[in-house]
């Protein structure tokens, strides 16, 4: 009975100087958290995709407290985010923070693009593109196995007739898929975006012809039709500079593979 009672006497004194221990610890230890941090943290889309240039949203919040970092890199949250970052700071600025969406530059679905085997693999883009740049005839197109789809926080991505389609109104901008893209297909734009090629392949367009049926082929028809020469072909491809470019869609009118739209 004695042993017992001096078990629980000896544990219960253990305990309490633990539990003292601890107790001084937290306080001599505690750093002080600005409660900026937790208000702006709250504010942030939680995306997490890295488009500040942080790992997540917590890293771009401490970083814009204790760092002064520009208040306009989160995508994802748009102006609204900005408005109240700016308010939760104290500070004015950030302009230029445009709404950002991805476009797949391609048009080679399972009917316009031709397949030069039948892969039976890893359901991945990169995994397919290990073995002679994937199953289709063009290199330069996408894959059509769905990488982008499966890292898109915001299910803006899905999969067409072995080809990728973004929806621009769900499209949050944070980049992720263009990251992971391995045939370099997609791109950012400011929203939005009303003409695009829809081609990335370079190569001559008797050659391409063989391939996909919706390629650029350079043919230089847009080039002449542009009343405000924003459009050049480089490599058999064209490509349009947004700068110029006043959206007359007298290109699309022209193109005669219809990979402008």
């Amino acid at each position: 009975m004695n042993t017992i009672l001096i078990a629980i006497i000896s544990l219960s004194i253990i305990g309490f100087l633990c539990s003292a221990l601890i107790t001084f610890a937290s306080k001599v230890m505690f750093v002080k958290v600005d409660e900026r941090v937790e208000k702006i943290r709250n504010c942030l889309p939680g995306a997490n995709c890295g488009a500040c240039g942080f790992s997540g949203c917590d890293g771009y919040a401490v970083a814009l407290v204790e760092d002064g970092l520009a208040t306009n890199l989160c995508p994802p949250g748009g102006v609204s985010t900005l408005e109240q970052i700016n308010e939760i700071l104290g500070v004015t600025g950030g302009e230029g923070l445009a709404k950002q969406t991805a476009v797949v530059h391609c048009l080679g679905d399972i009917e316009s693009a031709q397949s030069k085997m039948v892969y039976i693999g890893v359901d991945s883009c990169f995994a397919a593109r290990q073995l002679f740049g994937g199953q289709r005839a063009c290199t330069y197109g996408c894959v059509g196995l769905g990488d982008c789809v499966k890292v898109c926080p915001v299910d803006a991505i899905c999969m067409e007739d072995g080809l990728a389609r973004i929806d621009p109104r769900k499209c949050s901008g944070c980049n992720l898929c263009v990251k992971t893209c391995t045939a370099n297909v997609i791109s950012m734009h400011s929203a939005p975006v009303n003409v695009a090629v829809m081609c990335k392949n370079t190569e001559k367009g008797a050659k391409l012809k063989g391939k996909c049926s919706k390629g650029c082929i350079g043919c230089m028809k847009c080039v002449k039709e542009c009343p405000e020469e924003a459009i050049t072909v480089n490599d058999f491809l064209a490509i349009i500079d947004y700068n110029k470019c006043t959206s007359c869609r007298k290109c699309v009118e022209v193109c005669i593979a219809k990979c402008i739209v």
